[in-house]
C-alpha cells in the first residue's frame, strides 16, 4: 500500500533534487528519504529516480507520475482544511480595523459572527492608524487601500469601494454646491488624520486623470468617525470611503458630490502569511463578504469620453 508521507517526500525530492535537502527540509536523515522513495518505486514496480553519485533525476516514468501524485497530495491537503474549516472553532481571534467602519458597519456583525461561534474569542481593535500586521498583537487586518501582494496576502472583500465626497442637506442650503472640484477650497472641509498626517490632499479620477485638490480642513480629528459625524451635523464637506458613509446617503442625511470621480479604496481581510489564515479567519472572510454583498453598491466611476 502506498503511504502518503512517500508521496510527499517524491514530490519535495523531485522539487529539490537531493535526498539530503529533503531530509534537511523535513528533520529525517538522508537514508530515510531515499528508502521512502525505494518503498514508493516498489509499490509502483517502477523506478522515478535515476541515480548515480553526483545527480538525482526523474526518469520518464517518475516525470508521467509526479503530476498525478501532486493531484493526491493537493486533494488530501484541500480535504483537511475543508474539514478544520467545518469545526466548531475555538480560541482567540485578533482583528483591527477602521474607527468609523468597526464602530458602525462591523460593529453588529462580528457581534452575530460570535454568537454563531460561542467558543471563539474576540478582541477587536479600532483605530485610524494603520495596523502593522507584522508587529502589532493582531491576527488580521481589514484595511481600506491598495497593497504589496509581495508582502502581505490580501482576500478582498469589496474590491470595487470608492471615496465619495458628502454633505449634509443643511449645510448645501446654506452655502450652495460646489461647481468644481476646484472650489472645495472655499468650502469647510473636514478632515481626518492618516498616516499620522492630516488627510488634506484630497484625489480624484476627472476624464481618466488623476486630479489632486489641497483642501483647507475647517475641522480635523484623529477619529474618522467624528468626522462623519460632524459631516451628517452639517458642518462641512467630508471625502469618506463609501462604506462609511452608505448608509446616511441611502437615509438622506448625507448627500453626493462629485459622484462616480472619487479614488478607489477596496477594502480587505490582511494577513503577513497565508499560514495564518486560520479556520476562523476564513469563515469570518466568508462571512463578511456575504454582508458587505449586500450593501448598496459605490457610484461608478465617469467614464471618460
Amino acid at each position: 500500500m502506498i503511504r502518503f508521507d512517500d508521496l510527499g517526500l517524491f514530490v519535495r525530492t523531485a522539487a529539490l533534487g537531493s535526498f539530503s535537502r529533503v531530509a534537511r527540509e523535513v528533520g529525517l536523515l538522508p537514508g530515510q528519504v531515499s528508502a521512502a522513495i525505494a518503498r514508493l518505486e516498489r509499490e509502483l514496480d517502477l523506478r522515478l529516480f535515476a541515480r548515480s553519485t553526483r545527480s538525482l533525476r526523474l526518469t520518464a516514468e517518475g516525470e508521467q507520475y509526479l503530476p498525478y501524485a501532486q493531484q493526491v497530495l493537493d486533494a488530501l491537503r484541500e480535504g483537511r482544511e475543508r474539514l478544520r474549516a467545518d469545526a466548531e472553532l475555538h480560541g482567540q481571534l485578533q482583528l483591527a480595523a477602521p474607527s468609523d467602519l468597526g464602530r458602525n458597519t462591523l460593529l453588529p456583525w462580528l457581534t452575530e459572527f460570535r454568537r454563531l461561534h460561542p467558543r471563539l474569542g474576540l478582541r477587536l481593535h479600532l483605530s485610524d492608524q494603520v495596523t502593522d500586521v507584522f508587529r502589532d498583537p493582531v491576527d488580521v487586518a481589514i484595511r481600506l487601500g491598495h497593497f504589496d501582494e509581495a508582502r502581505y496576502v490580501a482576500l478582498p472583500l469589496v474590491p470595487h469601494n470608492r471615496r465619495v465626497l458628502v454633505a449634509a442637506p443643511a449645510y448645501l442650503q446654506r452655502h450652495g454646491r460646489p461647481e468644481a472640484l476646484e472650489a472645495l477650497r472655499e468650502h469647510a472641509c473636514l478632515s481626518y488624520m492618516l498616516g499620522g498626517r492630516a488627510y488634506e490632499r484630497w484625489n480624484f479620477t476627472v476624464e481618466g486623470r488623476r486630479q489632486t485638490v489641497a483642501v483647507r480642513a475647517a475641522m480635523l480629528c484623529d477619529d474618522a468617525d467624528v468626522v462623519r459625524r460632524w459631516a451628517v451635523a452639517g458642518e462641512g464637506i467630508a471625502y469618506k470611503s463609501w462604506l462609511d458613509v452608505c448608509g446616511d446617503v441611502q437615509a438622506g442625511r448625507l448627500q453626493t458630490l462629485f459622484a462616480g470621480h472619487g479614488e478607489e479604496a477596496p477594502l480587505h481581510l490582511v494577513c503577513p502569511h497565508r499560514k495564518q489564515f486560520s479556520p476562523a479567519i476564513r469563515q469570518l472572510h466568508g462571512f463578511l463578504l456575504q454582508r458587505f454583498g449586500a450593501l448598496p453598491a459605490a457610484p461608478a466611476p465617469v467614464a471618460a469620453d
